[in-house]
This record gives C-alpha cells, sequence and structure tokens, in this order.
C-alpha cells in the first residue's frame, strides 16, 4: 500500500512514520510536510534515502502539489495542522489556511480520485468539560470549540463530514487526547516541563494549574489509526484516549518533577491564557468495541520512559530551542518559494 501521509515531519506524524514501517515494512510513505517552525527532518533521518520512503516539501493548501499526489496514493493519513492553543490566539490567520482551506483542497483530491481519507482531529473541538465529574465526550458529544486553533480543527472536521455525506468520500476521523512521547516539539507542557527541568530552569504553570487533561502515548494514538484504516466503518468517527482517569496540568508537572529529582520550587505560575479549557477527558469505548483498541502504554510508566528519552536525545532538543535543526532540511533539500 502506497500512503501519503500530510504533516509527517511533525510530532504525531513523525512517530506514525516509526510505526508504520515498524509494522508494515514493505509498503510505501510520501511524507508532505511544509516544515513551518515544528516540522523537523530529524525526527526521520533514518529513513532517508530509503526507497519505499518519500519526503515532498510542499504546501496542502497548494492543488498542485496535492493533487497528483493524491491521485498515485492509495490512502491520505492528514495529520498536517496548525496546532498550538498559545499560537492561536496571538494570530489565527494561518490555522484558518492550513486546518480549514488545506483540508479543503486535500478532500477535492481525494474526491477526485476516488481515494480512502482518514482525518486526524482532537477533543479540544468538543470544548471544556466541568471539574470534579465523571463526564467524558464522546463521538456524539456537541461541538463548542473554545479557541482559534479548536474551531479551525472544528472546521475542518465539519468538512469532512460534508464531503461523506454529499460525495460518498470514503473518509473516517479521529478525535485524540492529548498525545505525549518522543519528538514532540518543546513548546508543549510536557516536553517544556522536562527540558527546562534538564538545564535548571523553571516550568511555567498557567494560573492554579488545576487544568485536567486524558493523555495518550503516541504510539496507542498511531495504532489506533492503524485499526480504523483496517477496520474502521467508512463514515464514522472515533474517539481515542489513553487513560482511564484524567489528570491535572499540574499534577503531570510534579512528577516530571519527582522523577528528575528536582524541587518543587522550580513550578512558576505565570498569568492563565484567554478561555483556558478546564478539563477534556474522552469515552474511548466505541473504538475499543468495534476496532479492539486498547492502550498498550500505561502513563506512568511511559512518562518515565518519556523523560529518559528527552535525558539522551538532549541534542534533539536543544537544536530546536536554538534554531539550528532548521539548519538540517536546509543543507539536504533544495527549499522552494513557500508563497
Amino acid at each position: 500500500m502506497k500512503l501519503l501521509v500530510t504533516g509527517g515531519a511533525g510530532f504525531i506524524g513523525s512517530n506514525f512514520i516509526h510505526y508504520w514501517f515498524k509494522h508494515h515494512p514493505n509498503d510505501e510513505i510520501w511524507n508532505l510536510d511544509k516544515l513551518t517552525y515544528a516540522g523537523n527532518l530529524e525526527n526521520l533521518k533514518e529513513f532517508t534515502g530509503r526507497p519505499n520512503y518519500k519526503f515532498i516539501l510542499g504546501d496542502i493548501i497548494s492543488a498542485d502539489v496535492t493533487m497528483p499526489l493524491v491521485r498515485d496514493c492509495d490512502v491520505v493519513v492528514h495529520f498536517a495542522a496548525e496546532s498550538h492553543v498559545d499560537r492561536s490566539i496571538m494570530g489565527d490567520i494561518d490555522f484558518i489556511k492550513t486546518n480549514v482551506l488545506g483540508t479543503q483542497v486535500l478532500l477535492n483530491a481525494a474526491k477526485e480520485y476516488d481515494k480512502r481519507f482518514h482525518h486526524i482531529s482532537t477533543d479540544e473541538v468538543f470544548g471544556q468539560l466541568p471539574l470534579n465529574t465523571k463526564e467524558k465526550f464522546n463521538e456524539s458529544s456537541p461541538y463548542n470549540p473554545r479557541s482559534p486553533y479548536s474551531a479551525a480543527k472544528a472546521g475542518s472536521d465539519h468538512l469532512v463530514r460534508a464531503y461523506i455525506h454529499t460525495h460518498g468520500l470514503a473518509a473516517t476521523i479521529s478525535n485524540a487526547s492529548n498525545n505525549f512521547g518522543p519528538y514532540q516539539f518543546p513548546e508543549k507542557l510536557i516536553p517544556l516541563a522536562i527540558t527546562n527541568l534538564l538545564v535548571g530552569k523553571s516550568v511555567p504553570v498557567y494560573g492554579d494549574g488545576l487544568y485536567v487533561r486524558d493523555w495518550v502515548y503516541v504510539e496507542d494514538h498511531c495504532r489506533a489509526i492503524d485499526l480504523i484504516l483496517e477496520k474502521g466503518e467508512i463514515g464514522q468517527t472515533y474517539c481515542i484516549g489513553g487513560m482511564t482517569k484524567d489528570i491535572s496540568n499540574l499534577e503531570v508537572i510534579r512528577k516530571i518533577i519527582k522523577i528528575l529529582g528536582q524541587d518543587e520550587s522550580l513550578i512558576e505560575y505565570v498569568k492563565d491564557r484567554p478561555g483556558h479549557d478546564r478539563r477534556y477527558a474522552l469515552d474511548w469505548s466505541k473504538a475499543k468495541k468495534e476496532l479492539g483498541y486498547q492502550p498498550e502504554h500505561d502513563f506512568e510508566d511511559y512518562l518515565e520512559k518519556t523523560v529518559l528519552w528527552y535525558q539522551q536525545n538532549q541534542s534533539w532538543w536543544q537544536r530546536i530551542k536554538s534554531g539550528e535543526y532548521q539548519q538540517y532540511y536546509q543543507k539536504n533539500y533544495e527549499l522552494r518559494s513557500r508563497n
């Protein structure tokens, strides 16, 4: 099978490519990525020169780029997105362009060539849940996005459903909870905390820190996508979570501090961000029942393994924080204009 993976140089996309070649070594992957700040080809350097892997520098918003790639693949696995809430608050135009218009361009290509299409989304499209309840989001939860990022992802989800119902597109959607693991860009909560602590810096915590999340280890998420492609019913949405009990951001940071043998005095409470959602939690029983999905990676154990990965790969995240990582693809690829 030949897969077109969009956003494959990002955190989840690159982990998906690692997962796919591990479990489907004879398949072919084309990785289409714009290489914004969050795209890092060092995540995939072991595949450079591999005959069944190809990197394409390009923007999903360009039909000239996407149409021939979709035409010649078997399946589109769509990760490409602007995904950082804080950045969407500072400026949302790139989120609308990539997440909404970029998805529409890909959907048009998939419709034109009758291709299988899987769209990766987020639990943030559902809004927030109250604290101190057992309520969880599921596939029937109403959409209530509360940030420009989640609104743009909600728009892309609605477009996928519209193409399913209007054009009969063979598509599925997955809404996943917060991912963690290797290769995550160090502006996100867990890698930011780890990398700051490793150099003796404080860890910023928004507001009171009592923002609750459901975490899924990135390899479990990738396996869930594999199951959806194999067994998922066309037109359906699947929620993909990882924990039976969600956890506050403050507790996550305290666990990281404990793993690293540091002191909680390094926690720095900072001004809260606007519209900060209090709680996310996902009910993934549908994926369990219909796909046989079950998280294999315990949060406690794999938080420790994630901390260890960042300890053992300090040059990787140090190059990101210095900006040096972008020189990797500048040396290895002829960059064309992104305009």
